[in-house]
């Protein structure tokens, strides 16, 4: 997967992550989470959260009962030891294959689907495994190296079976018109 060979080398040793880590709080803005200081209160959830590499937003939350990030790419071992001291698991495979039926209380998939095979399925995947979908995905951007997928509001919404929002962005990193939005599953 060319992808996934595009994705491991943008993460590269895996040591500076502010690039991502950045945008992760405009994200966060537009996918509602109450952000306190440079966390979010997660209020005792247990979160889900699909393609969340090695620099999760999971990482930045107070109050996690257990989280789990699922990434096709598996990163250095240090990521996942980090990962276990805030309550997180890490499982290496495709959101496609991902299903943990209503073990979660919420679904995270942000940045992620323009670089999978089957946007649909993963979403499809997300609805099965929480109650609650949180979503923030860019849009209208043609397929390129590493990015095969364009999306577009129609077909997220489509995927969803909710109508989201879109947004124009020049913040924090982040670039372009994007899609967002939290939905009950």
């Amino acid at each position: 997967m060319d992808e996934y060979i595009f994705e491991k080398q943008y993460w590269g040793d895996c040591c500076n992550t502010f690039d991502e880590d950045q945008k992760h709080y405009v994200y966060a803005k537009y996918m509602s989470l109450k952000r306190e200081h440079y966390s979010f209160n997660v209020d005792n959830k247990k979160i889900l959260d699909i393609g969340g590499g090695p620099s999760s937003m999971l990482l930045k939350c107070t109050n996690l009962t257990y989280g789990k990030v699922i990434d096709p790419i598996a990163y250095p071992y240090w990521t996942v030891m980090r990962y276990g001291i805030k309550n997180i698991d890490v499982l290496v495979q495709r959101g496609e294959e991902a299903v943990d039926e209503k073990n979660f209380d919420e679904v995270w998939i942000y940045n992620c689907l323009q670089h999978t095979d089957d946007p649909h399925k993963i979403i499809q995947n997300a609805k099965k495994s929480a109650k609650i979908l949180r979503i923030f995905e860019w849009v209208d951007i043609p397929p390129h190296d590493g990015h095969p997928i364009q999306l577009t509001k129609e077909y997220l919404d489509d995927c969803i079976g909710s109508e989201g929002n879109t947004v124009q962005l020049a913040e924090q990193g982040c670039f372009g018109k994007a899609y967002y939005g939290v939905f009950n599953t």
